[in-house]
C-alpha cells in the first residue's frame, strides 16, 4: 500500500486518509476518491491530498477485518457488517465466553497492523453482547500477513457456552450467632444469580451446622437437583471441617478447597456420590458484588468443566475489588477478636 500526498489531479481511486473540510466540501476519513470528489477538491484551491493508494496483493481494512472475523467466529457467535477497518462480534446468546489469551496473542503478535480484542475470558455476556473486535490499523494489509493472521489462530474459535437451565438444591446451615434474615437475603442473592441462566432454586433446607444433619439434608436435595450449593454458618478453614466432611460422609468426594481469587478464597468444590458437583459457597457469596464464586458458578451453570486445575489458574486477575463491607479490610485495619466468615 502506498501512502502519503499526492498531486489532487493524480488522486483518483485514492483513500483519504484525513478528514478534509473546505467551505463546501466535507470529505471523511476513508472515503474513495472519484471524478466528483476530485472536481470538489479543485474547485476548493487544494493541490495536494494525502491519500492510500492500494497495491496488487492488499487486502482492503473492511474486507481483512471480515475474514479474521469470520475465522475465529465460533458458536453463537455474530460477525457484524464491517466498517472503517472494523468488524465486531457479538454473543447470539447468554452463556460464558470461550476464549483462549494464548491463542489471542499468537494472532496479535504476528503483524501490528492485525489486532484481535475480546472480553476477558469466561466472563459472563448478555444475548447481543459486544465480545471481541477485529480492527485493521492502516486502510490495507498485504494477503500474505492476513493469511498468517489467520493461520495463526490455529482453528482458535471464540464461542459461547450457553446457560442452561439448572435445578440447584441449597442447604444453609445454622448457629446460634447467624440470624435468620441472612439465610433469607443469601437465598435472594443466589436467587438474582441464577436468573441469568434461567436457573432456580428447586429445594432448600436449613440444618444445624453439624457433619450429620448436614449430611443428610445433602442427600435430600441432591437427587432433585442438578447442582448442590452449600451456605455455610461458618467458613471452611479445613478439608476436615464440617461441610467436606459431610460432603464425604455422603460417599462423595472433595475436589478443591481453596481459590486464588478474593474476595472467594474459601470455595469448595465438591461431588456427591453419583457425580453432581457440590459447591461449599466462601462468605462472600452472600453479597451481590462479584466475587470467585460468581466465577465458578457460571461456568458450572454454562457446563463448561470446572477442575481443580482451572480454579489454580484463576489467580491472575484474581484480586478483585474490595467489599466496604468487610469487617477486616485488606488494608490492615486494626485486628478484629475473631475470624471474618463475611466474604473469604
Amino acid at each position: 500500500m502506498k501512502f502519503g500526498p499526492v498531486a489532487v489531479t493524480q488522486a483518483i481511486g485514492g483513500i483519504v486518509a484525513h478528514a478534509i473540510r473546505q467551505p463546501g466540501l466535507t470529505l471523511r476519513k476513508g472515503d474513495r476518491l472519484g471524478e466528483p470528489q476530485i472536481a470538489l477538491l479543485r474547485e476548493a484551491g487544494l493541490d495536494t491530498v494525502t491519500i492510500a493508494q492500494l497495491e496488487p496483493g492488499d487486502v482492503g481494512e473492511d474486507e481483512a477485518a471480515l475474514r479474521l472475523a469470520q475465522a475465529v467466529a465460533g458458536d453463537h457467535v455474530r460477525v457484524d457488517k464491517p466498517f472503517t477497518g472494523r468488524a465486531n462480534l457479538f454473543a447470539e446468546t447468554a452463556g460464558v465466553l470461550l476464549a483462549e489469551a494464548d491463542a489471542i496473542d499468537r494472532i496479535n503478535v504476528r503483524d501490528e497492523r492485525i489486532t484481535l480484542a475480546t472480553l476477558p475470558p469466561m466472563r459472563r455476556v448478555v444475548e447481543g453482547e459486544m465480545i471481541a473486535t477485529v480492527k485493521i490499523i492502516p486502510f490495507a494489509v498485504p494477503e500474505e500477513a492476513l493469511s498468517q493472521a489467520i493461520a495463526a489462530a490455529n482453528g482458535f474459535k471464540i464461542a459461547i457456552a450457553p446457560f442452561r437451565r439448572m435445578r440447584v438444591g441449597v442447604v444453609s446451615t445454622l448457629l446460634p450467632g447467624l440470624k435468620p434474615s441472612t439465610v433469607k437475603k443469601t437465598l435472594r442473592i443466589l436467587g438474582e444469580r441464577l436468573s441469568h441462566s434461567g436457573s432456580s432454586v428447586a429445594s432448600e433446607r436449613e440444618v444445624p451446622h453439624e457433619t450429620n444433619a448436614l449430611a443428610e439434608a445433602i442427600g435430600e436435595v441432591e437427587p432433585g437437583s442438578d447442582l448442590v450449593i452449600v451456605f455455610g454458618a461458618s467458613a471452611i478453614t479445613d478439608r476436615r471441617d464440617v461441610i467436606p466432611a459431610a460432603i464425604e460422609l455422603t460417599g462423595g468426594a472433595i475436589e478443591q478447597f481453596g481459590m486464588p481469587v478474593d474476595p472467594g478464597n474459601l470455595l469448595l468444590l465438591g461431588k456427591t456420590r453419583s457425580g453432581k458437583t457440590v459447591l461449599g459457597a466462601p462468605g462472600c457469596a452472600r453479597s451481590p458484588k462479584e466475587n470467585g464464586f460468581d466465577w465458578v458458578l457460571d461456568r458450572l451453570l454454562a457446563e463448561v468443566p470446572v477442575r481443580p486445575r482451572d480454579i489454580r489458574r484463576l489467580g491472575a486477575g484474581g484480586l478483585l475489588m474490595e467489599i466496604v463491607s468487610r469487617p477486616q479490610p485488606r488494608g490492615g485495619e486494626a485486628p478484629q477478636p475473631e475470624r471474618d466468615n463475611g466474604d473469604e
